[in-house]
């Protein structure tokens, strides 16, 4: 992959001016007063010179409609960039020339049944307030809140209907993606909360890109036959990661926060005998450190008696030898 561009902080997947954003924090009965739909005067003008990043759920749903592979669809539609705050790479869409999403015409979006879950949630944020957990593998317990975004070019405020949160949410269709990137954005969250200050390494990063964008290349991975003599994955597991697109991406989930965040509870089990073959490899490291350890201490010594000699032969006037 590229080096990702590292987008501006953004309290939600999509960017707008912090002084949009109205500082109130609602819940899901909080009323939203607010309505788009192609009579508004404003239509589609919030689709240009944003900042929208997918989530996994976002990039299947999109290029299954559009009939791409993943690879295809990456390269046409989207850039690398650094999720919030994290070292973690992921996508966002590319604009065309005049700044806005590819997908949207004057006629409304071209792929709207199908559209990112940051434009399901507009004019509404959601944001979430985790401390820090005590140790990697620990969850710490997140507040939900949502907020506002009110634009000055944005008319749908103006319109008479009403409707709570949770209304919107189902409205929107942002319970089922909500649901389906649920453990990805736990990841993300909890990346976050311990900050910059541990770097993921070169190789994490590239696992984490490719399971959170190209589930074609991660069914090749957790296929192989080297990944298959290392987990334990059953026959209908296989079958499911084999056919089942969704089933695949939810298995993505966990294999990340086995493998990069360390999380025991993943469901991801390593064979029994690759475990032994693991602690026997670490044990015989162990040793040649040792043994390395003790020849540096003894060559060490050899140098300081031989030194001493030296010294004790300049004190008494007499060459080493005699």
């Amino acid at each position: 992959m590229s080096k990702p561009e590292s987008p501006p902080d953004q309290s939600t997947l999509l960017s707008r001016n912090p002084s949009n954003i109205m500082p109130h924090k609602l819940d899901l009965d909080s009323n939203l007063k607010f309505s788009c739909h192609p009579g508004v005067a404003c239509f589609t003008a919030c689709c240009g010179n944003i900042n929208i990043v997918l989530t996994p759920y976002d990039i299947l749903r999109i290029r299954r409609a559009l009939n791409l592979p993943a690879a295809e669809f990456l390269l046409r539609f989207t850039t690398p960039v650094y999720l919030e705050k994290t070292d973690l790479p992921g996508v966002r869409i590319n604009l065309d020339e005049d700044g806005r999403c590819p997908f949207v015409t004057e006629q409304g979006c071209t792929i709207y049944e199908h559209r990112p879950t940051t434009c399901r949630y507009y004019p509404v944020g959601m944001s979430y307030f985790r401390e820090s957990p005590e140790s990697k593998e620990e969850s710490a317990p997140a507040e939900e809140f949502y907020f506002l975004v009110k634009e000055d070019h944005c008319k749908g405020h103006e319109e008479e209907k009403v409707q709570t949160i949770r209304e919107w949410r189902g409205d929107q269709g942002i319970d089922e993606s909500d649901v389906m990137n649920k453990e990805w954005m736990e990841l993300v969250m909890r990346r976050k909360s311990f900050g910059l200050q541990a770097t993921l390494s070169e190789p994490a990063k590239r696992i984490f890109f490719m399971a959170s964008t190209d589930l074609d290349k991660f069914r090749e991975l957790v296929l192989s036959d080297s990944f298959l003599s290392s987990y334990e994955l059953d026959e209908e597991t296989q079958k499911k990661l084999r056919e089942d697109d969704v089933e695949l991406m939810l298995f993505s989930f966990r294999f990340l926060a086995a493998t990069i965040f360390g999380i025991r509870d993943s469901g991801l089990k390593v064979r029994e005998e690759r475990l032994k073959q693991k602690v026997e490899q670490i044990k015989k490291n162990r040793a040649e450190k040792e043994q390395r350890a003790e020849e540096t201490y003894q060559e060490l010594l050899k140098d300081h008696e031989e030194l001493k000699q030296r010294v004790e032969s300049k004190k008494s006037g007499k060459g080493p030898g005699q």
